[in-house]
C-alpha cells in the first residue's frame, strides 16, 4: 500500500503542482524526483511514480510546466496545434529553470518526516534527460543516483551544456539510449563517454538493440518491454546501492 498526496511546491517563480506518493507505514524512505518526458503529466507517470514507490521510495511528480498553467496533453487524440504547444511547453523549459525548481523540490524534501534525510535519486526521459544530468552536478552533494533515459540535449553547444558538468558529480549516473533515435545526434554518446571518463565519473551507459525513442514507455507504439523492464532493473538497483 502507498500513500499519496497532491502537494503543491513553492519556487522562485510560483506553486508548482507535485504528486507525491511512498509507502504506508514503516521509516522515513529516499526520496527520487521523477522528472516528466515532454508530453507531460499523465496517468502513465502517476504509473510509474508508484511503481518507483513500491520498491520503497518517496516519491516527487512535478509538472514543470506550471509556469504555463495546468497543462494536459493527449497524444491519442493529438493535432498539430495540440502537438504545437506540446513543443512550445518543452521548449520553455531551461536548465536554469529546473535547477531552479529542484533548488526548491530538495528545500521541500528537508521538512517532510516520510522523506529520508541525505542522498536523493532521480530519473528523467527524453526531454528530462538532460535536466537528471544537470541535477547531478549542480547538487552534487544530495543527487547520489541519476537515470537519464534516452535524454535529449545532454550535449549541446551551448556553455549550460549538461554533460560539462561531469568534473562536478559525485554520485552515479545511469544512461540508456535507444538503439536508433533521431533526437540523439551520432556525437552524444561519444562525448558523454569522453566527458565522464575524463573526470572518472561513475556511470553505465546502454544503447538497447530494437529499440527507438520512448521505448520505456507502455502507451507508445515505439514501447519495448524487454528492454524497458530491464531498464527498471538497472535504476533500481542503481537506487538499491547508493541511496
Amino acid at each position: 500500500m502507498v500513500k499519496e498526496a497532491l502537494v503543491n511546491i513553492r519556487t522562485r517563480d510560483g506553486d508548482m503542482e507535485t504528486f507525491t506518493v511512498t509507502p504506508n507505514g514503516g521509516s522515513p524512505r529516499p526520496p527520487v524526483i521523477l522528472y516528466m518526458d515532454a508530453p507531460g503529466i499523465r496517468e502513465e507517470l502517476y504509473g510509474f511514480a508508484r511503481r518507483i514507490a513500491s520498491e520503497g521510495y518517496f516519491v516527487l511528480l512535478p509538472d514543470m510546466y506550471y509556469r504555463k498553467g495546468r497543462l494536459r496533453f493527449d497524444l491519442k487524440t493529438s493535432d498539430d496545434a495540440v502537438q504545437k504547444s506540446m513543443f512550445d511547453a518543452m521548449y520553455s523549459l531551461n536548465n536554469a529553470l529546473v535547477m531552479s525548481d529542484t533548488e526548491a523540490m530538495l528545500s521541500w524534501l528537508d521538512g517532510q518526516s516520510d522523506a529520508r534525510p541525505g542522498p536523493v535519486g532521480c530519473i528523467g526521459y527524453c526531454m528530462s534527460g538532460q535536466y537528471v544530468v544537470s541535477a547531478a552536478g549542480t547538487f552534487p552533494e544530495r543527487i547520489a543516483a541519476a537515470a537519464s533515459l534516452y535524454g535529449v540535449s545532454i550535449v549541446t553547444d551551448q556553455p549550460d551544456t549538461p554533460h560539462k558538468l561531469a568534473n562536478r558529480i559525485k554520485g552515479e549516473v545511469y544512461f540508456g539510449f535507444a538503439a536508433e533515435d533521431r533526437w540523439v545526434p551520432e556525437n552524444v554518446i561519444p562525448d558523454i563517454k569522453a566527458e565522464f571518463d575524463t573526470h572518472k565519473v561513475d556511470y553505465a551507459l546502454d544503447q538497447w538493440p530494437g529499440t527507438g525513442h520512448g521505448f520505456c514507455f507502455p502507451e507508445r507504439d515505439a514501447y519495448v518491454e524487454e528492454a524497458a523492464e530491464a531498464v527498471w532493473e538497472k535504476v533500481f538497483a542503481l537506487y538499491q546501492r547508493r541511496l
